[in-house]
């Protein structure tokens, strides 16, 4: 750990706003903090003019510096690959838009669950986010725009699954979630919370006792998915905050994205599964590459995925294998490989 950036040291467990004010989004402060130029990244502006750069301290002290390489700095990095066009790359992957998006701040393309868009902001820029190119804009759902969203969910009976997403859902602040979830917990055919995060992982102090107590005192089942692709994410704060989450009776999950030159190895991604573990997560879904604009320098072939998911098979117990997925836009659910 001596090699890993040691300047501006983590904040306390409660200061996570703190955090998200003390971003990087400086090109410049990255390269210096690396010990990187932009030749030697790659680095493209138009790329992050067109999609910023946003990446916690908490996520860039885990990076080894001099290392242009690094598969944490990989998933971050605004590079001149962006720019190049690729058959069958489209800026709604995943079919969210249209039909799917009934309403502002609702998306619902399966049986049985609906996704709720928190707020559109992230803590992180991931290249490969299949919503960098979502229209934000006309999916507001502030506090002003929830009672019409709840009202749709309490009007279809189908419904027993809310899934907080966005961005980020954990970039709102606990009181307003705090509204969100008794809201929720007032529906009567809602049995299930499920929360999509990336921040435990790039800002951990954001496990707070009061986002606990907010997403387990209803009286909702919660579940928490987390997004690690490398075992490199997992550091011990991280592994302090699964314990938090875990303390609270929530259960922690872990999706994965399979991302070339980042996790595209037996071993990469058996290391991923034992730390997610040791760390108290439980592997749940390794997915391919979301076709988004931007990403085709990301992406594995099916048949690479295939072979690298009977591999991990022969060498992890079965309770460590996350299911290998992609996202087909129209399907009625995820599409197991």
């Amino acid at each position: 750990m001596s090699a890993l950036i040691a300047c501006h040291p983590a904040p306390a467990p409660s200061d996570w706003r703190a955090a998200m004010r003390d971003l990087i989004t400086s090109p410049a402060a990255l390269f210096e903090l690396l010990q990187l130029s932009a030749d030697q990244l790659g680095w493209s502006e138009q790329a992050a003019r067109d999609f910023p750069l946003r990446l916690p301290r908490a996520f860039a002290r885990r990076m080894q510096p001099g290392d242009p390489q690094d598969p944490l700095l990989l998933q971050v990095l605004a590079s001149q690959q962006e720019l190049l066009t690729a058959p069958g790359f489209s800026s709604d992957p995943t079919g969210e838009t249209g039909a799917a998006n009934p309403q502002p701040g609702i998306i619902h393309k399966y049986h049985g669950r609906v996704l709720l868009l928190v707020t559109g902001s992230c803590a992180i820029h991931c290249r490969y986010c299949f919503r960098r190119h979502f229209p934000y804009a006309d999916n507001q759902n502030s506090r002003a725009e929830w009672p019409a969203a709840l009202a749709a969910i309490a009007a279809d009976r189908s419904i027993s699954e809310v899934i907080f997403s966005g961005g980020d859902p954990l970039v709102a602040g606990d009181e307003p979630l705090r509204e969100l979830v008794q809201a929720l917990a007032d529906i009567p055919q809602l049995r299930r919370l499920r929360v999509h995060t990336r921040l435990p992982i790039v800002i951990p102090e954001r496990v707070t006792a009061q986002l606990l107590e907010t997403l387990s005192s209803s009286r909702l089942q919660t579940v928490m998915v987390v997004h690690s692709n490398h075992a490199n994410e997992i550091d011990p704060q991280v592994a302090q905050a699964f314990a938090r989450i875990r303390g609270a009776g929530i259960t922690l999950l872990n999706q994965s994205v399979l991302l070339a030159g980042i996790n595209d190895t037996a071993a990469a991604l058996i290391a991923l599964s034992e730390r997610l573990f040791e760390a108290g997560a439980l592997p749940y879904y390794l997915h391919l590459l979301d076709k988004v604009a931007g990403a085709a320098h990301f992406d594995v072939s099916e048949a690479r995925a295939r072979e690298l998911h009977r591999e991990i098979a022969a060498r992890l117990p079965g309770y460590l294998l996350p299911k290998l997925v992609r996202e087909v836009a129209g399907a009625p659910a995820k599409v197991l490989l």
